[in-house]
């Protein structure tokens, strides 16, 4: 069975799609089965999969309201990993799932269906908090949050963190978090260097070791519809992304099942504008969020 793993943040421009479509090339080069799943109505993982969202028909919302079956809309790529395209359709089904019963649950029985064809399946949530990401959540294994270390990219944390600890106690009881990754690092940015540093401090092991650089030819790729592994494998996004693969699947195999999932608490507020910085401290015990 396949594990899944969904890439969210309901900020914006964090690096989510990016990561997403290259995590899933990377593992496909590392010989993994590997589906992408395309849950954002901006359709942007499909395009950067070489793939036209206006010509994905059928696609992620034929998919989601039953209409076809998920084996006929899932496509080949060129980076070798398969995807179920999306486009703003999507946004159409969210509505019509809204009166549907168990309407969180009708992605993760569809991902039973193909689950045993690949070992790993990453889901491209859109930037919000809505049903679509509801569906991720309630059917993955664990959430890969690309933080970007500024500080306007804390801000959406907590609120994600919220959402997926109410999705494990009412939806999902094994979601995981599967990592932090910090993306668009520049080591040259003294507060990038302090963000990272206070998201290790508060949440240890998990936030990942790679690191995702930010990288001209990272951002040039998607342009091409191409990941950045067939668009420049020398490039330093390239690299970083071959690491995070390796980190994802090291993990897996450690990973057991059986130990208790935790709940991990998120950053405080970040301060005011005019003071020292952002700072990531421990809430007290008796906090009430």
């Amino acid at each position: 069975m396949a594990r899944i793993i969904a890439v969210a943040n309901q900020k914006g421009g964090v690096g989510k799609t990016t990561t997403a479509v290259n995590l899933a090339a990377a593992l496909a080069a590392a010989k993994r089965k590997v589906l992408l799943v395309d849950l954002d109505p901006q359709g942007n993982a499909t395009m950067a999969s070489g793939i036209n969202k206006r010509d994905a028909k059928p696609g992620g919302c034929e998919v989601l309201l039953e209409e076809v079956e998920i084996s006929a809309a899932i496509v080949p790529t060129d980076a070798h990993y398969d995807l179920l395209p999306g486009n703003g359709d999507l946004t159409a089904a969210e509505l019509k799932l809204m009166d549907a019963l168990a309407r969180e649950h009708r992605l993760k029985e569809l991902l039973a269906k193909i689950s045993a064809n690949y070992h790993t399946i990453l889901i491209d949530c859109p930037p919000s908090l809505n049903l679509l990401t509801l569906n991720a959540l309630t059917a993955a294994d664990g959430v890969l949050i690309p933080v970007q270390c500024e500080y306007f990219a804390l801000e959406g944390l907590s609120s994600l963190l919220d959402t997926v600890k109410a999705v494990r106690h009412r939806l999902n009881p094994t979601l995981e978090i599967e990592g932090l990754l910090r993306t668009m690092y520049d080591v040259r940015n003294n507060l990038g260097n302090e963000v990272s540093a206070q998201l290790t401090q508060h949440f240890g092991d998990k936030v990942l070791r790679s690191i995702i650089p930010r990288n001209v030819r990272l951002a040039e790729a998607p342009s091409h519809g191409q990941p950045i592994h067939l668009y420049d494998r020398s490039s330093r996004g390239a690299i970083a992304y071959i690491g995070l693969a390796g980190e994802i699947i090291r993990r897996e195999r450690a990973l057991t099942r059986t130990d208790p999932v935790e709940d991990i608490e998120p950053p405080a507020a970040a301060p005011a504008h005019g003071d020292s910085g952002p700072t990531l401290k421990a809430p007290a015990a008796n906090h009430q969020e």
